[in-house]
């Protein structure tokens, strides 16, 4: 069977960086110990907190207000708060930047006028504040899905046996739709402990950077292991976590749909407040950022959009295309296995074989170089070669792709797959169809939509995707991503956003398909 391979391939970055305790780096652990340790444990527990916090703040009420209640613009804002998914993390945090930096126009126009210092936003506040509003739609979709799957009808319930509306929603909806809300979060903190682009920007130390500044700056690839398998525990720990609340919420019935109840119509003061909050969040999260890039885009593209914007963005374009087809064919592999045989142990192969999503882009970057220089020594001592093939190369930042992002892929296919009725395999099996007759035939001209979806997920997801690009890229193989990173790390940010609109827009698809599915259900 096919799994095993699959599942070998995509554990082994993970083992081998379990494997680097093996070889300690005395020195520089030392080093890391006494300076740097204390700092990230501290760092990264007060941005998980912070964004977490963050995040329930201004995704439930928006929640809330959208899925049960009428005020002015609520059509629009369904979907429009889903709006900031399509920004990466990193973009959103060099416009913040670059509005309120110590020179920038507003912050100098305060002090030239009012005497007043900004508070600096490269600090823990400032990373918390953008990671805030890049991440809080995990939250909003699933307390709004939650909310509007049940809500309404359970707080009309609670009103008829004398709760007023806010103490229905207080004591009846809002419990019910905490396991929803919880998984949410914990995607939000799977997330953040990812995330490179904007705590580099914030000159922010957390495990992420100080992977990339072992490995690159004391040039210890063991010790940045070792580092990545700190921050595997923390991720896994998450995972389990989320994996908990999943079967929480389905004991609790939480996902089960009704019809949903009639909305409550906010009238006078409170349709307006309703409206402000919806489109200031809107405004803070997505439009004045947007708004920003454009701005800066242009001003700078009559002199900065050159010849090398068509080779950053076939870059993009092509490592994003082929990984998308590498996540969709190998999750396509692994689901239909689960529909040829259904076992615990493929069960269990199927979930370690995705489980890199939920370990940061850092540490698979660190792992796939790892286990690929591994296995290019052992080659070249057995054919007697000076040279390494595998490790800088194309094949090492695909191999980390699919580690990183074939969940991506499995979860829409299985889902396709589980749609299709197991009597029309019966029904070629009859007709003397075989396994890849089957397939051929039946599955994959049904599967044409959900493929597709987990393709255009998969190639927004690898556009937007910095920490792997950046570690693991062959020379010459810059892509837009990458050249944001290098244009915010030189405070260049004109200059960045023409790369960060294009990813931007590109980053608008999946956005959309969310939306349609939303609508679908609803």
């Amino acid at each position: 069977m096919w799994v095993t391979p699959i599942t070998l391939l995509t554990l082994a970055p993970i083992l081998a960086l379990l494997g680097a305790f093996a070889r300690p780096a005395p020195d520089i652990w030392a080093h890391l110990g006494r300076h740097v340790l204390p700092e990230l444990w501290g760092h990264t527990a007060a941005l998980a907190l912070g964004v977490g916090a963050g995040v329930l703040a201004v995704g439930v009420p928006a929640a809330a207000l959208t899925a049960l209640c009428r005020f002015p613009g609520r059509r629009f804002f369904v979907w429009a708060l889903l709006l900031p998914m399509s920004l990466p993390a990193y973009v959103g945090a060099f416009v913040w930047i670059g509005w309120l930096d110590f020179s920038a126009p507003l912050p100098t126009w305060l002090r030239t006028h009012f005497g007043i210092a900004a508070p600096p936003i490269r600090s823990a506040a400032g990373a918390v504040l953008v990671l805030t509003l890049a991440l809080y739609p995990y939250v909003y979709l699933s307390a709004y899905a939650a909310l509007r799957a049940q809500g309404a009808r359970l707080m009309e319930a609670a009103q008829t046996l004398g709760h007023s509306r806010l103490q229905a929603f207080g004591r009846v909806a809002l419990p019910m739709a905490l396991p929803a809300i919880s998984a949410g979060l914990l995607l939000v903190w799977l997330e953040t402990l990812a995330d490179f682009g904007t705590v580099a920007a914030f000159n922010y130390n957390t495990f992420t950077t100080a992977i990339y500044k072992t490995w690159f700056a004391l040039q210890s690839i063991n010790a940045a292991a070792q580092l990545a398998a700190i921050l595997i525990a923390l991720a896994l720990a998450a995972a389990l976590g989320q994996a908990a609340l999943v079967r929480r919420q389905a004991r609790m019935g939480t996902t089960r749909m009704t019809a949903p109840g009639a909305l409550v119509a906010l009238r006078g003061w409170r349709a307006a407040m309703a409206s402000i909050y919806c489109g200031l969040l809107w405004l803070l999260a997505f439009a004045a950022p947007m708004a920003q890039l454009l701005i800066w885009a242009i001003r700078v593209m009559a002199q900065d959009l050159d010849a090398r914007y068509v080779g950053f963005a076939l870059h993009s374009l092509a490592l994003s295309a082929a990984g998308a087809l590498l996540v969709v064919g190998t999750a396509l592999a692994l689901a239909y296995a689960a529909r040829l045989q259904t076992s615990p142990a493929l069960i269990v192969a199927q979930r370690l074989a995705t489980m890199g999503y939920a370990l940061p882009g850092a540490v698979l970057a660190v792992g796939t170089v790892w286990c690929l220089t591994w296995l290019d020594h052992r080659i070249a001592d057995a054919l007697g070669l000076n040279r390494l093939l595998l490790s800088n190369t194309l094949a090492a930042l695909l191999l980390a792709y699919l580690v990183r992002f074939l969940a991506v892929g499995y979860g829409p296919i299985e889902a396709g797959l589980q749609g299709i009725s197991r009597s029309m395999d019966e029904a070629a099996r009859i007709l003397g169809e075989g396994t890849l007759g089957r397939l051929r035939r039946v599955h994959l001209p049904l599967l044409r939509g959900t493929l597709a979806t987990a393709a255009a997920l998969a190639f927004v997801d690898l556009m937007k995707e910095l920490p792997i690009t950046l570690m693991t890229r062959p020379f010459g193989w810059d892509t837009l991503a990458v050249r944001v990173f290098e244009m915010t790390s030189e405070g260049e940010w004109e200059r960045a956003a023409l790369p960060a609109v294009a990813i931007a827009l590109v980053g608008l698809l999946p956005v959309f398909l969310l939306i349609r599915q939303t609508d679908a259900r609803h």
